[in-house]
């Protein structure tokens, strides 16, 4: 959420920032809205200062014998009250209008993030790898949806017949696989200095308004129980671990991560990526988050990307990172990398992870703060951010279609061998 302050006093750079994010705010309505608010609370403030000095002439003509006086005053104080409490009425109104009002404004972009119109205006900024020429190698490539269907491994039949379209049925190998990639993610973060969590994935509303899943984007959640939401992606619980807490500046940057299985409506994605395992309704991610002081957020964002990064160098994948520009960057980030892999059934890269920094936009939602008694008195908010470390089932795609050989089976990239207990993936009975 941004800051309303902020938002007052410099409408004209929220006018220039939804304008590069290509949307719009109803700035009338923020001053509206604003204006009344704060005429409401001076009318109250004014009605108290009112009311105290009536209470203590009442107790002055009750001194002096002065009851008839007394009494009348105390009607006065009885009115102040009823309008009070009216305005009281009032002020919920508008505070709750305007707190609505500024959960639906995006984060401002950072100045690091290029300014374009939508996705084919994002700037590539690195390549590693070279996509794999299986012409030279004299055979036709096959997709991973066709792949894990001839090694019996992946079952989209029966994962329809369970719980509809965009679910699937991984068996053998493919459920081998898929835990060798989520054990291989995880132990690979925690030496490298993340702290692993186990979260629950049904979350109160409350959770998901302070990472910015709603309002915005409730249409894309599963709605679990009377009002709690099965979690989209783990940022979801690892940012609000600290909800309401105020963090020492010596203990930070906090770099977290999980595996959680995800749960995603995917509205409005008809017709996207309806094959195979890339766009599901539920899919198994681990999750790098951490907390960082503003003027460390930068250059966590990089070696967040850089541990991404890492993953698929060591799984032997090759991949482009792109930086999100206006038009394209996610509700609550101000700067965004996505590091997407190379797919030779889409003959294109596609995203495998998106890392972003969200500024204080979340922790002002989440109310998490940071103390630095050696820089600033109180309390202050610290910067979130988080990145994909990796979907297993789209980094299960690329392996499956980057590492595949003429006669159909599969080779394991050499860092996966220990969890798979093999070095080639077959065709099973």
């Amino acid at each position: 959420m941004l800051d309303m302050k902020y938002v007052r006093e410099n409408p004209d750079a929220i006018d220039h920032a939804m304008a590069n994010r290509q949307t719009s705010w109803d700035r009338d309505r923020f001053f509206a809205l604003d204006a009344d608010r704060r005429s409401v609370i001076a009318e109250v403030e004014e009605l108290q200062a009112k009311r105290n000095a009536e209470s203590k002439r009442i107790g002055t003509l009750m001194r002096e014998g002065a009851r008839d006086e007394a009494e009348a005053a105390k009607d006065v104080v009885r009115q102040i009250n009823e309008k009070i409490e009216g305005l009281a009425s009032r002020r919920g109104e508008l505070d709750a209008e305007l707190d609505d009002f500024m959960a639906h404004l995006p984060n401002i972009p950072g100045e690091a993030t290029p300014v374009g119109v939508d996705e084919t205006e994002n700037p590539e900024r690195r390549r590693w790898g070279t996509p794999r020429d299986f012409a030279a190698e004299g055979f036709e490539p096959k997709a991973h949806w066709d792949l894990g269907t001839d090694l019996n491994i992946l079952d989209f039949d029966r994962g329809n017949k369970l719980s509809g379209s965009r679910f699937t049925v991984l068996g053998g190998a493919g459920a081998r696989l898929e835990r060798a990639l989520i054990n291989y993610f995880l132990d690979t973060h925690t030496a490298r200095g993340f702290k692993e969590w186990w979260p629950p994935v049904v979350v109160k509303r409350q959770t998901m308004y302070g990472t910015g899943q709603l309002p915005k984007f409730e249409d894309d959640a599963y709605h679990v129980g009377e009002d709690e939401f099965l979690i989209p992606t783990a940022e979801v619980v690892l940012t609000n671990l600290h909800a309401g807490e105020v963090l020492d500046a010596e203990d930070l940057p906090l770099r977290y991560t999980a595996f959680t299985p995800c749960f995603r409506e995917e509205a409005g994605s008809a017709g996207r990526d309806t094959r195979g395992i890339i766009r599901q309704h539920q899919f198994d991610k681990v999750e790098m988050v951490k907390f960082a002081t503003p003027e460390d957020s930068d250059a966590e964002l990089e070696s967040m990307t850089a541990e991404a990064e890492y993953l698929l160098q060591q799984l032997g994948l090759p991949y482009r990172v792109i930086s999100l520009c206006t038009g394209d960057i996610g509700f609550s980030a101000r700067q965004t990398y996505d590091v997407e892999v190379w797919l030779p059934s889409y003959n294109a890269y596609k995203e495998i992870s998106s890392c972003s920094n969200c500024g204080d936009f979340q922790a002002r939602r989440a109310n998490i703060k940071y103390r630095d008694p050696a820089s600033f008195k109180g309390s202050q908010f610290v910067h979130t951010l988080n990145g994909s470390g990796l979907p297993a089932g789209r980094t299960m795609a690329a392996i499956l279609e980057n590492f595949q050989n003429a006669d159909g089976s599969i080779t394991v990239p050499e860092v996966l061998r220990p969890y798979m207990g093999c070095d080639r993936i077959v065709p099973e009975a």
